[in-house]
């Protein structure tokens, strides 16, 4: 295809809607041919209203300045405290740390802005605007899973919203991924060696797409909420996204921490509207999580909240908070192990991430591959996903390499695959925001489609 036809194309995905793709990076690659296109920046983002819609509107931008060198840094106060004995204090410490220079704007949404942050750094991860679940361009929120019927609560009648996140990372996490996307033409996923450094710190924000005044009604958690824009659907089924507004639910937190007898803790929190706490700081613990009890193999009867939370109290690598004036009544993961609202309550936080590898050869549940639909909670391959599989390691011996327990860096190399080898080397970038025309300075919400070829992985 000659760079005409290219250009062609890419003005038909434009017109049609068929990708929207309206991400700022790589806008220099055509007029400056000197660029690096190693080096060239990553999309910001994929979906986002027309660019003649976007004067005045705040847009989110990847940090993507990762660390050329390992940070050497002090490790964060919480790895003074025990996580098994103090769960509690260490995970309103991690949420401190991820909290800090990210909170307390006089409009929520201008939080998180990371690459505003004067206190720490933090980034994202790249390749994440690509596909029909790619970041849309208020907040950089990427499409997750359904919600169904009653998952929320007992009175939620609403069938067809669904999560929408997105995850940060601190410089220990940074620099590796840093080192795997050295050169953007050609990541590699070798690089992760043994795993993310200790003291990587891994959180993530998850909102919810269903209409305010009747989350309101029906998720009594969900009042006096942050409520983001985003341009996204209430349809998780549909793709046709538009400007709607999507309520904080969750927030899950994962920690290298070499205490841990597998490398991670995870842990999780609810919002909590009737907390009495402030915006943010309505996020209240749900729990902690080191490990799968893989020796647990009961299969509870009733996945979804009733009146209270199902505690299971025999699992000993599962704490989750007891108090129920804070916790709203909310379903765990597979017989008590932890998982958060929006997350399937047939599975865990380790099990999910246990997963994640390149290329990603399982499937995040056994539930989601049809191959095993006659495979039982609790069997020998059902409990493959309940194992506890240590830090840097396959999730299988399908000749993927581990990607640490991170689904996001699994995702971006396989949409990177699926670019790359689906649209032979194509990719446009938009959203230029200049204040000129004549002079070639940025014109705000003007489209600019470029093409940036490379070459093929190496196998």
């Amino acid at each position: 295809m000659n760079m005409k036809s290219q250009k062609h194309l890419l003005l038909a995905l434009f017109t049609t809607g068929a990708m929207q793709v309206v991400a700022h990076a790589q806008s220099d690659a055509l007029a400056s041919p000197s660029l690096d296109p190693t080096k060239a920046p990553f999309p910001d983002f994929g979906y986002m209203v027309p660019a003649s819609q976007a004067m005045g509107l705040s847009v989110f931008k990847l940090s993507q300045d990762y660390p050329e060198m390992e940070p050497k840094t002090e490790l964060p106060p919480f790895f003074q405290t025990d996580f098994k004995t103090d769960w509690k204090k260490y995970l309103l410490q991690v949420r401190d740390y991820c909290f800090e220079g990210n909170i307390g704007n006089p409009d929520v949404k201008d939080d998180f802005r990371v690459e505003n942050n004067t206190k720490r750094k933090w980034y994202h991860m790249p390749w994440q605007h690509y596909g029909l679940n790619g970041r849309e361009g208020f907040h950089g929120l990427t499409k997750e899973a359904p919600v169904k019927v009653g998952q929320l609560s007992p009175d939620q009648t609403f069938s067809s919203g669904g999560a929408w996140a997105i995850g940060f990372f601190n410089d220990r996490a940074g620099w590796k991924i840093g080192q795997v996307w050295a050169d953007h033409t050609n990541p590699d996923v070798n690089a992760m060696g043994d795993g993310f450094p200790d003291g990587s710190v891994l959180f993530k924000l998850l909102f919810v797409s269903i209409p305010k005044p009747l989350a309101e009604i029906q998720v009594p958690f969900l009042k006096n909420g942050v409520w983001w824009d985003a341009y996204a659907t209430y349809n998780f089924a549909s793709n046709e996204r538009t400007e709607i507004q999507v309520g904080l639910t969750q927030m899950d937190i994962m920690v290298r921490d070499r205490r841990a007898p597998n490398g991670w803790v995870f842990g999780n929190f609810q919002f909590n509207g009737n907390s009495g706490a402030k915006t943010w700081e309505n996020l209240v613990p749900v729990g902690i999580m080191w490990g799968e009890d893989p020796e647990n193999k009961a299969n509870p009867a009733a996945p979804f909240p009733l009146k209270q939370t199902p505690i299971n109290k025999k699992l000993k690598e599962t704490i989750i908070n007891p108090d129920t004036n804070e916790l709203p009544p909310t379903h765990l993961g597979w017989n008590g192990r932890l998982n958060g609202p929006l997350d399937n309550p047939m599975s865990s936080c380790f099990s999910c991430h246990s997963t994640a590898q390149y290329p990603q050869a399982s499937a995040l549940s056994p539930l989601f591959d049809p191959s095993l639909s006659n495979v039982k909670p609790g069997d020998d391959t059902w409990m493959l996903w309940f194992r506890n599989i240590p830090c840097g390691t396959p999730f299988n011996d399908k000749g993927g390499e581990s990607t640490d327990f991170c689904l996001q860096l699994s995702e971006s190399l396989q949409n990177f695959d699926t670019w790359k080898y689906g649209m032979d080397g194509l990719s446009a970038s938009s959203y230029e925001k200049k204040t000129e025309i004549g002079n070639k300075k940025r014109l705000k919400g003007t489209y600019i489609p470029t093409v940036f070829s490379v070459g093929r992985r190496n196998q």
